[in-house]
């Protein structure tokens, strides 16, 4: 009798041994927690990350508060072009020695216009874009600005980048020069910026520019002969180092440091931030790496 009792204890023992590894294999009991993402940190002061989509924040720090956005600025100047009603991306442009002189006059990156040449709208876009040109700037402002002389045109330009900030509800964005060479008032914060970006990646346009890892230009000299132009190089290292970037563009300055605005698709998925104020060219992209991997993985 006691060995029938000690047999049924065991298969009942047994049997409850099963079940439960059975429920624990199917994880209806299983009471541990997913493992919590930790946020990155990084050298950059401010930095924002959303998802392109839905708008969705992803990563923040200090994601309001002004700063100089050194070149990043260009992103606006780009899509107040890309814009433009009737805009005609093949309209030559006569570039003029005032473009040559501001470069000199504040040590500026370069697209290395040359005095003369015919250029193309779209070729001016790339030159502002890849090599960060403040020339293609000026020249762009001036070609799309309203008024009778140069300095009306670049003020009116100026006008129709805030025009636009304005009217994508910003409130911490203000634009007083064309190139992010400010005169005292030219700010954004990382949340503005990627704002900016992400409704400038609208634009079939832009988004083949700001991908772009190398371009050369033919321009028509004033002798009516065709020049080939230094290639230029886009500044987004991340283009060549981090898998599925698409845009967007770097910025520095001795107020803004280092800058940079991104965006990556993976998995059907778009990412796009900014950071502002970073330490070094390193830092930032390791920075925007940090939270585009954040980003991606939540």
């Amino acid at each position: 009798m006691k060995t029938a009792i000690k047999g049924l204890r065991v298969r009942r023992a047994a049997a409850v041994v099963l079940t439960t590894g059975a429920v624990l294999a199917s994880g209806a009991l299983s009471t541990a927690p997913a493992q919590a993402l930790t946020a990155p940190t990084i050298a950059a002061k401010g930095g924002f990350v959303m998802n392109n989509s839905t708008g969705k924040s992803l990563y923040t720090k200090a994601a309001d508060t002004r700063r100089s956005t050194g070149s990043t600025t260009k992103i606006m100047t780009a899509k107040v072009v890309l814009s433009q009603p009737n805009l005609n991306l093949d309209a030559k442009v006569t570039i003029q020695k005032a473009y040559s002189d501001y470069i000199v006059a504040n040590t500026a990156s370069s697209a290395r216009l040359i005095v003369g040449d015919k250029v193309t709208v779209r070729q001016l876009l790339y030159g502002l874009m890849l090599p960060s040109g403040c020339d293609a700037a000026y020249a762009l402002a001036d070609k799309f600005g309203s008024g009778s002389t140069r300095a009306a045109r670049v003020k009116s330009f100026i006008g129709k980048m805030n025009k636009q900030a304005k009217d994508l509800g910003l409130t911490n964005t203000k634009f007083d020069s064309f190139d992010g060479i400010g005169n005292g008032s030219n700010y954004s914060t990382p949340r503005d910026l990627t704002k900016i970006a992400s409704s400038a990646m609208k634009s079939a346009n832009f988004r083949a520019i700001v991908k772009t890892k190398k371009y050369t230009a033919k321009t028509v000299t004033k002798t009516g002969s065709t020049r080939t132009m230094a290639t230029w190089v886009n500044t987004n290292g991340l283009l060549n180092s981090y898998s599925g970037t698409i845009g967007v563009k770097t910025g520095s300055g001795p107020e803004a440091k280092y800058c940079l605005v991104f965006a990556a698709t993976r998995n059907g998925k778009t990412v796009i931030g900014t950071v502002l104020a970073s330490t070094s060219i390193t830092a930032r992209e390791s920075d925007a790496k940090k939270m585009m991997n954040y980003a991606f993985a939540r």
